[in-house]
């Protein structure tokens, strides 16, 4: 009895799984299939759209009018740029977190992660007033500045945890064989932490790929990535579903074809440390 309900339960969860996947999977889905329809294909029903001709006028309208390389270029630049800056600042501040705490190391870790709930538009305007100032509108450098600094609590936050994992012993012996604190970090924690700091990365590749808010606000055209690429499509005179459906699709395949061949590693860092 008790085997025929676990049975049961195993076959209940792997049917909510894959419901749960393909309510997720559907709009990207049906974004790739509308993209390869015509505009007045786009607005059917359903059905209609499924049965109407697939033609490739979208993509070759999106070619001609946007420069989609130059985009393609800048999200690159900024979310491997910011995730570096990011690892670069955050590694040594979770070596200190997890290996010398404080008495308020716990209330400084939640204090960042507090500032991720801090609505953008409440600091849009003094952030766009400084930018302007210090003539970093619409340049790769802003933003990058801009991306560190929102995902940073993130970076810390998993960095912390994983380190956290490592035995302190470990780091005690590499200094007293007389390694400094550089090679400490750099030959001894981070080499064991590899798995951790891939995930961490990858993860915020891909939110500094998906962000829109401060790209849309802070470039103009020079360094507009692909989320500005994406907003083009939509105007005062109606959404150009086809069109928006095309340069959608050709926004998301490259950082989704990175996570589907990196899933592994992703899957990997994310559950590092958690069966002893």
């Amino acid at each position: 009895m008790a085997r025929k309900v676990s049975q049961n339960r195993k076959a209940l969860v792997t049917v909510a799984a894959w419901a749960v996947g393909i309510a997720i999977f559907f709009p990207i889905l049906w974004t790739v299939i509308l993209s390869f329809k015509s505009e007045g294909d786009a607005i059917k029903t359903p059905f209609e759209v499924l049965s109407a001709n697939w033609t490739l006028e979208s993509y070759s309208t999106v070619q001609e009018r946007s420069n989609y390389l130059r985009h393609f270029w800048n999200s690159v630049v900024l979310s491997v740029g910011s995730t570096l800056l990011g690892l670069l600042i955050a590694v040594p501040a979770a070596w200190a977190m997890a290996f010398v705490p404080g008495k308020r190391t716990k209330d400084v870790l939640m204090w960042m992660l507090s500032t991720k709930m801090l609505p953008p538009v409440g600091v849009l305007v003094p952030l766009y007033l400084i930018f302007r100032d210090f003539g970093l509108l619409d340049t790769r450098i802003g933003l990058v500045i801009v991306l560190t600094l929102i995902n940073l609590p993130i970076i810390v936050w998993m960095l912390y945890t994983y380190f956290r994992e490592i035995p302190g012993e470990i780091l005690e012996a590499a200094r007293m064989d007389g390694a400094t604190l550089r090679a400490e970090i750099l030959y001894v924690l981070t080499p064991m932490a590899v798995p951790g700091i891939a995930s961490t990365l990858l993860l915020n590749i891909i939110l500094a790929w998906n962000e829109a808010f401060w790209t849309l606000n802070l470039t103009a055209a020079k360094a507009a990535p692909l989320t500005a690429f994406i907003a083009s499509y939509s105007s005062p005179e109606g959404l150009f579903y086809a069109k928006l459906s095309a340069a959608s699709t050709m926004a998301i395949a490259p950082i989704l074809i990175m996570g589907w061949f990196s899933q592994k590693q992703l899957v990997r860092g994310l559950t590092f440390g958690a069966v002893k």
